[in-house]
């Protein structure tokens, strides 16, 4: 069943008694009358239906947010996540200091209800939101307003919650649960295939527009100078989940790249090995996962492994070879025969 408000049809009569017709102050009453809920400055005038899954991995401390939504640029307005503490999807009319507010209570020492209790008891509209929360334990918790528009529910369980609103039906949260739970592998994939279950069982009854995926990890950013792990958005397109996909498939392979890295630093040379390997297999067609597996094997002195790994590199892309010849990571080799004939210097 619709719910609908009577709210702002006053200001509509307002506004014809006073002869106020001029476009401002008639439009600014239809809003009211057309959406649930007091229209105010602070007020969103179009509803973020979307859905969206929260997540915890235990196994790597990760914590992430994947939503869809035919809504424009969804990425900026429903994710939220802070390494260590949780993370949180704010939707529906979403109140967006549902999200930096609720990381703070969290930090806090809150658990997930505490904080889901602080956040609504602070808001007027609350029965118009919709929100999911994880904390750094795998607790779960959600929220759907009594006045979220149909079809609006969640499905919560051990380290995510799944939640939407303006869907086709309950079988997308049901989905996406389903796929969390199943989906082996790391936080990412889970909350990718949570996102491809629940299109495919229905999704937002709209259409489809945008897509965000959010992953947090303690000093996963870039140089390990802040904690954004995945920051993956596609803020308009026809297929926006499986842009996402491609986008994301993309990413793990530099993910893994950086990884390595940073163990070379560490002289853990079996993990940067094991790293190297899993981007190659990621996509075995280009020379770029193989040159990075050669760079670890000559920081580690196996300097066979690296000229073999190196050769397959240059065979897939040639323009590596240049590289090769500056690159430091390979300077025990630049005299060496085997070398030169690599990279036909």
């Amino acid at each position: 069943m619709r719910r609908t408000s009577s709210t702002s049809w006053g200001a509509v009569t307002r506004c014809l008694a006073l002869g106020l017709l001029g476009t401002g102050c008639l439009a600014f009453a239809l809003l009211g009358a057309l959406y649930p809920g007091p229209v105010a400055a602070a007020e969103p005038v179009q509803p973020v239906a979307t859905f969206s899954i929260v997540g915890y991995d235990p196994q790597t401390g990760d914590l992430g947010v994947a939503v869809q939504s035919k809504f424009f640029a969804v990425g900026a307005v429903v994710p939220y996540a802070k390494a260590g503490v949780g993370a949180i999807a704010t939707q529906a009319f979403a109140n967006t200091t549902y999200g930096p507010h609720g990381l703070e209570i969290l930090a806090a020492g809150k658990s997930p209800r505490e904080v889901l209790e602080a956040l609504l008891a602070d808001d007027a509209q609350a029965d118009q939101r919709q929100v999911g929360i994880v904390d750094a334990q795998g607790r779960a918790v959600a929220h759907t307003g009594a006045r979220c528009l149909e079809w609006a529910g969640h499905a919560s369980g051990e380290n995510f919650t799944a939640q939407g609103n303006i869907l086709v039906s309950q079988a997308t949260v049901d989905a996406m649960a389903r796929a969390f739970r199943e989906t082996e592998g790391a936080l990412g994939e889970k909350l990718m295939r949570a996102l491809e279950e629940g299109q495919a069982a229905g999704g937002d009854s709209r259409g489809r527009q945008s897509a965000a995926l959010l992953i947090v990890r303690e000093r996963g950013g870039y140089a390990g100078f802040d904690d954004r792990y995945c920051d993956l958005r596609v803020d308009d397109h026809a297929t926006p989940i499986r842009e996402l996909r491609r986008l994301f498939d993309m990413w793990q392979g530099w993910a893994l790249v950086i990884e390595g890295y940073r163990h070379t630093e560490a002289q853990d040379w079996e993990a940067a090995f094991a790293a190297g390997r899993r981007a190659i297999a990621l996509d075995p067609d280009k020379g770029e996962p193989y040159y990075h597996l050669a760079c670890y094997y000559s920081k580690a002195g196996m300097y066979d492994e690296a000229l073999e790994t190196l050769g397959q590199a240059v065979q897939r892309q040639g323009d590596l070879a240049s590289r090769a010849k500056t690159d430091t990571d390979f300077e025990p080799l630049w005299s060496q025969e085997a070398f030169l004939a690599i990279v036909k210097r």
